[in-house]
């Protein structure tokens, strides 16, 4: 498939070295240039680009910024992509660590997700979000290992759900439907299942364990 990844941070590019490897046709573009992204591009053969152009033709297109990025992406970012193409969005809201407070979140009660969702205009699949982005280089196991992880992953549109979840398990990792997007609280920073290294049975409790009640290290 082709793919474009928007942020090049430790998610993003470890997504680009397993996607490439897989035989994927990656575009990957930062904040800063793709003369900055020299050194992945030619470790991996993904082809750095501008971020208004990673999701041109894309089928799947990664979002992997800072939530308070967001708002600063490009108009119409997502305009290019193919027809019916699945965009994961890996962000977490860190309001105190990183983000400050985000009115929409915090006084709307919307999932991070959906406030993302909100300003790229287009439906997104909440994946990785919980995820160590070394384990996506180091934990990939075949299907029936009972090593084998899972990773929550929510999301409304369920063709481009299920296209995530092919993809997830092509890079050697179980999944577990976490709902919509307005589920997707339940695989937020501070629940039991962020950062979880579980299997499909522990996904599943952890992710009937959360509580809607954001912890207080996690609000504004």
């Amino acid at each position: 498939m082709k793919i474009g990844i928007i942020g090049a941070g430790n998610i993003g590019g470890n997504l680009t070295r397993r996607l490439t490897a897989l035989g994927h046709d990656v575009f990957v573009a930062n904040s800063r240039g793709p003369e900055t992204l020299k050194e992945l591009a030619e470790e991996t053969g993904a082809t750095p680009v501008r971020a208004e152009e990673a999701a041109e033709g894309a089928e799947v297109v990664v979002v992997t910024v800072p939530l308070k990025a967001v708002p600063d992406l490009p108009a119409g970012l997502l305009d290019g992509a193919a027809e019916g193409a699945a965009v994961i969005d890996t962000g977490n809201y860190y309001p105190q660590q990183r983000d400050g407070r985000i009115a929409g979140i915090e006084d709307d009660g919307l999932t991070e997700s959906r406030w993302t969702e909100r300003h790229l205009g287009r439906p997104v699949v909440k994946a990785f979000n919980g995820t160590y982005a070394q384990d996506i280089l180091d934990r990939p196991r075949p299907a029936g290992d009972p090593a084998r992880m899972a990773l929550p992953v929510a999301g409304d549109d369920e063709p481009a759900k299920a296209r995530v979840r092919a993809l997830i398990d092509e890079l050697g990792f179980d999944t577990v439907d976490a709902g919509g997007i307005d589920d997707s609280w339940r695989q937020q920073p501070g629940t039991p299942v962020y950062g979880l290294r579980g299997d499909v049975a522990a996904v599943r409790k952890a992710l009937a364990e959360a509580s809607r009640e954001r912890p207080a290290d996690f609000r504004g």
